[in-house]
């Protein structure tokens, strides 16, 4: 028998990509499902062969593991609430909407020894992760990158999601550019950010080794303008990074290898909630400086 997960959420995501993922996997066993809709939960549920729980406890006692789609607010507290009952946890990015909520989660599972992974969909791809390995060993000066996603065009399921409307594209788009930068150019230190058209965030990073970035993250492009692209650059010239050839699905039965692996016995994953954390406290001192008008420090974690 594998790994039983719970499912957290009932939504286009939970549905469309970690119910299937989880479903085939060889090494997982999908026993509950629980959503804030107990009609949609009992659904999905009974197309897998799962228990629908209205309790989060209740699922809590009968898994090993849970798998979060919802927002990330919610996720958070419910991630917390999985942690302090010794449940490994396969998240969403972003992991949280506060570097503080963060690093709760970060002490609750490093104390406990959990297995964690951040489900950065581009991450779980080979040609990207070994991209990415081969890059750090050299020196970069920087990155560039533009991410320019349409969701309120008509039939985008995207564009009703109340906290993307809400953050944009900062907190939808800047997880994937941060998840493929920080690993190359090392920690963020410094950002600064400037609201453009079309509600764009251009965010400016600087790193501990020097190393600046550039994004320009937008959720409401034109749909001509619509783009997601990044370049590295420094000795070795420019680089055109990879973003990813798997499909949703097949990426997420990769993190769901990945996690598996750690509760087995591997070492902690690159993608696990460490980096998570690091992610949001970019995009919190992303959100002072929009506000501040000037630059702003990343938040450190504490005790590290």
């Amino acid at each position: 028998m594998g790994v039983r997960f719970g499912l957290l959420g009932t939504g286009l995501w939970a549905t469309e990509t970690h119910a299937p993922a989880l479903a085939a996997h060889p090494g997982a066993e999908l026993v509950g499902v629980w959503g804030r809709d107990p009609e949609k939960a009992a659904a999905v549920a009974g197309h897998y062969g799962a228990q629908a729980h209205e309790d989060v406890d209740a699922l809590l006692k009968e898994v090993d593991a849970v798998a979060i789609a919802l927002p990330p607010d919610v996720q958070a507290e419910l991630a917390l609430r999985a942690a302090r009952a010794g449940r490994h946890l396969l998240l969403d990015k972003p992991v949280a909407l506060s570097a503080s909520m963060a690093d709760q989660l970060t002490v609750e599972v490093e104390s406990r020894e959990l297995a964690s992974i951040v489900f950065f969909t581009a991450r779980f791809s080979e040609e990207v992760e070994r991209f990415l390995t081969e890059a750090e060993g050299q020196r970069w000066h920087g990155a560039r990158a533009h991410l320019y996603a349409s969701i309120f065009e008509p039939g985008n399921p995207y564009g009703a999601s109340p906290w993307r409307r809400n953050k944009g594209g900062l907190w939808d788009l800047g997880p994937h550019a941060l998840a493929l930068a920080l690993p190359v150019l090392g920690p963020a230190r410094r950002v600064s950010a400037m609201a453009g058209p079309r509600e764009t965030v251009h965010l400016m990073t600087e790193h501990a080794g020097g190393a600046v970035g550039s994004f320009a993250l937008t959720v409401n492009a034109p749909p001509a303008a619509r783009t997601f692209e990044m370049q590295l650059h420094g000795d070795p010239g420019w680089r055109q990074v990879p973003t990813g050839s798997r499909d949703p699905v097949s990426a997420f039965g990769a993190a769901i290898d990945r996690l598996t692996a750690q509760v087995t016995g591997e070492k902690a994953d690159p993608c696990g909630v460490r980096f998570g954390r690091d992610v949001v406290a970019v995009l919190e001192a992303a959100e002072w400086s929009l506000s501040s008008g000037r630059t702003e420090r990343v938040t450190p974690a504490p005790g590290w």
